[in-house]
């Protein structure tokens, strides 16, 4: 699926910023935050910090991609942010966020996925209240029970075209079955890190949330094992491998499913 981006479960890739502030276990080993330090940026992470504003050849990008959608006859999924939370609380970030809603508003053709840890500030920070654009999905990320609990009823009480969760590093095993009927896509993956850090994903675990999900009718895309995977029918040490090694297929195939409401509106076969 990915075009502009390295990202599987999407076509393009847009960040109106970068930089945030860790909130739970799920930043510990934050992809964003090890990616601006390499690139020079390590400024940029915490409360205190200052956050990185990108270039207007950067805000461009989302309209050539919604020329080249609406020339193709094909909409395009966009995720943002990557490198940040356009749900964080944090001066500054107004004028910046304003844009954003605008330029969603001002390219139609493309699918706008909003992942957030801080579902709480939904309805605070967004500009719509009852009239979401059909364009916009919402959706926020658990990476346990705890979260799950935390952050998924202020997903569901949004009245947007589409809400889906990133289970992202997947921590430990997840029951959502009470939230399943409000949601329409969830995705699951392990966790990549260095072998001192990475924290290992099980195997029964995945399996679990791909039948809830089956069972539910609710799209399931699972990303990747990531670096470690256990497996309960193996007793010893893990061992690290490369995520292209571990790969993401999962018992013997790849689970790509987009949202069935969507797919028959892209026309393609559910």
């Amino acid at each position: 699926m990915a075009r502009n981006s390295r990202i599987e479960w999407t076509s393009h890739t847009f960040n109106p910023w970068w930089g945030c502030t860790k909130v739970s276990p799920a930043c510990d080993n934050c992809y964003a935050e090890t990616w601006a330090r390499r690139t020079g940026y390590s400024g940029i992470w915490g409360t205190q910090a200052g956050r990185r504003e990108l270039s207007e050849a950067n805000w461009r990008q989302p309209y050539k991609w919604d020329i080249a959608a609406k020339t193709l006859g094909r909409r395009a999924l966009v995720f943002c942010a990557s490198m940040a939370d356009v749900f964080e609380w944090k001066g500054g970030l107004t004028p910046l966020r304003t844009r954003l809603w605008e330029t969603i508003l001002q390219t139609p053709n493309l699918d706008w996925l909003l992942l957030t840890k801080r579902p709480h500030l939904i309805s605070r920070l967004a500009p719509w209240q009852d009239d979401w654009p059909m364009n916009v999905w919402v959706g926020t990320t658990v990476e346990n029970q705890r979260f799950a609990e935390k952050r998924i009823g202020h997903l569901t009480n949004l009245p947007c075209e589409y809400r889906f969760l990133s289970c992202e590093p997947l921590l430990e095993p997840i029951d959502l079955t009470p939230w399943l009927g409000s949601l329409d896509w969830v995705i699951v993956g392990g966790e990549s890190a260095p072998k001192s850090k990475c924290r290992p994903i099980n195997r029964t675990w995945v399996r679990h949330i791909r039948d809830q999900c089956v069972k539910a009718g609710v799209a399931f895309h699972f990303k990747q094992w990531g670096n470690i995977v256990l497996d309960d029918l193996i007793v010893g040490k893990p061992h690290w491998k490369s995520k292209q090694v571990n790969g993401r297929e999962l018992d013997g195939r790849t689970w790509d499913e987009l949202p069935r409401k969507y797919r028959a509106e892209i026309g393609e076969a559910a």
